[in-house]
């Protein structure tokens, strides 16, 4: 088997991205043992032509000069990520349409392509719905990471044919160490002006937070999931602004891989998270996170684990209070136990359908 990961890399400075990769990878693996796998995402990978441009795109559809057709078609199956969360119009329409043409070129080539285990929706826009449905129908199979997503394919009219969970949980467990007390990771893509959250307030939170758990008595690490990149929303600058005039003697994490991200994130009690991914890839070690949610994406995929200590920025009216009590919350631990298990299961359930597939696609 030749599978093709879209919309996530290994080299990506996002480490959720990385995440997704790897991840993606590693069920592929469990499905089928000898695939080859390549990975394309806009920048990366190879891929003949761009394939980030609508505009590039359409003319490659009518007029196949590229090679990317014969591209697509060295492939056995696409394994279509659409970076975790952009199968949405949260990002915009133009987005959400260069990823479905990509599906649609994928079709065309005689390709069948499944929709990994990702966040569905929401799509607010009439457009947006209409070409959420388009690659629902394209797709010869559809995984969604959380009941809320599938609920959401079901509006649209195809129903997902696995309710699985984030592929975080298919990598290897980092050993835990808990050799620090608490690591805070502070996100760059809130903590400047954006769509999610009010900066200011988001700000106003993380800094409160730090001075709470140092009057507890806790010690508290800082931590990048989004590396030093020219993408303005990376974590590293947000760190280091935040030392510097909060917490000039704190330690700050600034991981080199997915590999080391993971090991610090298993060396800390607890981990109060901004990036989702730094929260799934603490709990997938073993180590209780609070993610600080931005995005409906957090809470139905935490809750189908069983782990129902996300905080809401945007709705909660005492986050801070909200993520002392998880803190201070002595089982923990035991909690975190049930949600490997039950995000095994889930996994489970992904990889079964991938041999399925298989045994299909030969018959």
């Amino acid at each position: 088997m030749r599978v093709l990961v879209l919309w996530a890399h290994q080299d990506s400075a996002n480490l959720g991205l990385h995440v997704l990769a790897e991840g993606t990878a590693a069920l592929v693996k469990r499905a089928w043992p000898d695939a080859e796998i390549e990975f394309q995402d806009y920048g990366k990978g190879t891929a003949p032509m761009p394939i980030s441009s609508p505009k590039s795109l359409a003319k490659e559809w009518v007029t196949g000069n590229r090679g990317l057709k014969k591209w697509l078609q060295s492939f056995d199956v696409v394994i279509d990520t659409r970076s975790g969360d952009s199968f949405a119009d949260l990002y915009g329409v133009e987005r959400l349409f260069a990823m479905g043409m990509v599906a649609e070129l994928v079709r065309r080539a005689g390709v069948p392509l499944i929709l990994g285990p990702q966040t569905i929706g929401p799509f607010v826009s009439a457009a947006g719905r209409a070409l959420g449905r388009r690659s629902l129908k394209t797709a010869a199979a559809v995984m969604s990471r959380d009941s809320a997503s599938a609920a959401h394919a079901e509006k649209l009219g195809r129903p997902v044919d696995v309710e699985s969970t984030d592929v975080v949980f298919a990598l290897p467990q980092a050993p835990r160490t808990a050799q620090r007390d608490v690591i805070l990771n502070i996100s760059g893509l809130l903590w400047t002006p954006g769509p999610h959250v009010d900066a200011e307030h988001y700000r106003r939170t993380v800094t409160a937070l730090y001075q709470e758990l140092l009057r507890d008595g806790r010690s508290v690490s800082l931590v990048a999931h989004v590396l030093d990149s020219p993408v303005a929303d990376n974590d590293v600058p947000a760190i280091r602004e935040f030392a510097a005039a909060h917490a000039p003697g704190a330690e700050v994490l600034i991981p080199t891989s997915l590999t080391s991200v993971r090991e610090l994130l298993a060396s800390g009690s607890i981990v109060i998270g901004s990036r989702m991914h730094a929260c799934l890839n603490a709990l997938s070690s073993g180590t209780p996170a609070v993610p600080l949610a931005y995005s409906r994406k957090f809470a139905p995929l935490f809750q189908d684990l069983g782990w129902n200590h996300t905080v809401d920025l945007r709705s909660h009216p005492d986050p801070v209070a909200a993520v002392l009590a998880v803190c201070a919350d002595p089982g923990l631990g035991r909690q975190v136990d049930a949600v490997l298990a039950k995000a095994a299961d889930l996994l489970a359930v992904a990889q079964r359908s991938l041999e399925s597939f298989q045994r299909d696609k030969v018959q």
